[in-house]
């Protein structure tokens, strides 16, 4: 029923979710990963399907907890080095951001006084206890006095999230079988809050905006996860973390190159520092836009990583589709309202509305729109689906709207400051996602020009005999 994460070695990520498969294949290449337990897929269904627990789960998932204390040497709920966990989802297909995860579970008066003497921060200890408080409320509840309770009411609060409204939205779109369901990874807490050695961040191993080979990320200090992908802060390049911690950030890059190979794709990997120790928390193949999809597939093939199939395979019809999708013609002198990140790239012309329901009801209609927002969260993919583009005041291009825009196909602007919602909300726009600027009006959209890796996939297709991608790539778009 719950499963440590070493003993997982024959389970596939059908039963034990793609975060657990990932953790595992991070840990068997000797990269440090927080240790963790499962409670796999067919435990979730059955509290699905009946609204029951199985017997005794209480008790077992305190004795899974009693291994991380083992493997940690801290005490979940402990006046002394006090043990926090997260508690996260797991599908066996990666649905970022779809379904609920929960931080820092285990934080009672006792342990917060234990983290206070032990840090000697109790500033730290505020962030991470008010970051908890918001989020617990937000996501279960009242918070349970009892630290196992807080845990036993997270498991249940992410089992429940398979269901919620946005996750089969997202499903639904990219045809994913409700069947599969989720696991439950519950981890030891890792901070990268903890101090100025600290942080978190996203580390692509490929760019996976235009596909170059290059290791591409963003990098918050002082920070937890949620706080980066959430996008109300904008992150430092990659490149930052290079010159102030060089050895996490070449053990970083280090780590991505074994995790690209071992996986045979780009890689789109989560790991915070705490205290100058680097910790992976996450490796999956990374979301990435038409011209990503179709640039990484072609390099990985003529760098003989993957056959020619495997190359076709890679690239979806409606990646294709894409990636001949009208686009910006120059737009001349007309006048720029807006400029950020270019996060996805790709134009829209619409109506900005800044709600999601807003979106979808206008979209609904037959009206096209453009989704302004202070910052995307999980709940705005149904109206991220809806609009044309997507444009945020915060964040930046690891953020929530950049990489779920990325997977929807979606041009997306993020970082474009404050103020933005009021100047745009009502007025027809053109977002341009590949120059990162929003424009006055509705500026023309003409077909692209073939670009060289879409050359060379026609190519690749034409010599496969593979009539229908071939018949995508010569669709008129216009």
């Amino acid at each position: 029923m719950i499963l440590p994460l070493e003993a997982t070695l024959e389970a596939g990520p059908d039963r034990i979710g793609g975060k657990a498969a990932s953790l595992l294949a991070m840990a068997r290449l000797g990269l440090p990963v927080p240790p963790a337990f499962v409670v796999p897929v067919e435990v979730t269904r059955a509290w699905l399907a009946t609204g029951q627990l199985p017997d005794n789960f209480a008790e077992q998932l305190m004795a899974g907890v009693k291994g991380l204390e083992t493997r940690t040497g801290r005490r979940f709920d402990g006046a002394e080095r006090p043990l926090l966990l997260s508690v996260r989802s797991g599908a066996a297909v990666s649905m970022p951001g779809m379904m609920e995860t929960l931080l820092n579970l285990g934080l009672t008066e006792r342990s917060a006084a234990g983290l206070s003497a032990e840090t000697g921060d109790p500033g730290f200890v505020a962030n991470v206890k008010a970051s908890f408080e918001t989020q617990f409320n937000d996501y279960v509840g009242a918070v349970p006095e009892a630290a196992k309770d807080q845990l036993l009411a997270a498991v249940e609060a992410v089992m429940a999230s398979w269901n919620s409204r946005r996750a089969r939205r997202y499903r639904a779109h990219h045809e994913i079988s409700d069947d599969l369901c989720t696991a439950v990874t519950v981890q030891a807490m890792v901070f990268g809050n903890l101090c100025d050695q600290s942080g978190t961040g996203v580390l692509f191993s490929r760019n996976p905006i235009s596909g170059e080979a290059e290791p591409w990320g963003e990098w918050l200090p002082r920070a937890q996860g949620e706080t980066l992908v959430a996008g109300t802060h904008n992150a430092e390049p990659l490149e930052n973390l290079a010159a102030t911690m060089p050895e996490a950030h070449a053990q970083l890059l280090a780590g991505a190159c074994a995790l690209e190979q071992a996986a045979g794709d780009a890689q789109d990997i989560e790991f915070t520092i705490e205290a100058g120790q680097l910790f992976f928390l996450q490796s999956r193949s990374a979301k990435r836009t038409a011209t990503a999809a179709v640039t990484i597939a072609m390099a990985m093939h003529d760098e003989g990583l993957i056959d020619r199939d495997e190359a076709l395979a890679r690239v979806t019809p409606e990646q294709l589709a894409a990636m001949l999708a009208p686009v910006l013609s120059e737009p001349g002198d007309a006048s720029v309202l807006a400029s950020g990140t270019p996060a996805s790239p790709g134009a829209g012309v619409g109506v900005a509305v800044t709600s999601a329901l807003e979106a979808e009801r206008r979209a609904e209609a037959g009206e096209a729109v453009i989704l302004v927002r202070p910052t995307t969260s999980p709940n705005d993919v149904g109206g991220m689906l809806a609009a044309q583009a997507v444009v945020t005041e915060a964040g930046g291009a690891t953020s929530h709207a950049a990489v779920v825009g990325r997977s929807l196909a979606k041009p997306v602007i993020t970082g474009c400051g404050p103020g933005v919602l009021a100047a745009l909300e009502g007025r027809t726009i053109t977002a341009c996602g590949a120059s990162g600027r929003v424009f006055d009006g509705a500026l023309p959209l003409v077909q692209p020009s073939l670009a060289p890796a879409l050359a060379r996939y026609q190519e690749l297709a034409s010599a496969a005999g593979d009539e229908a991608r071939l018949a995508v790539l010569v669709e008129p778009r216009i």
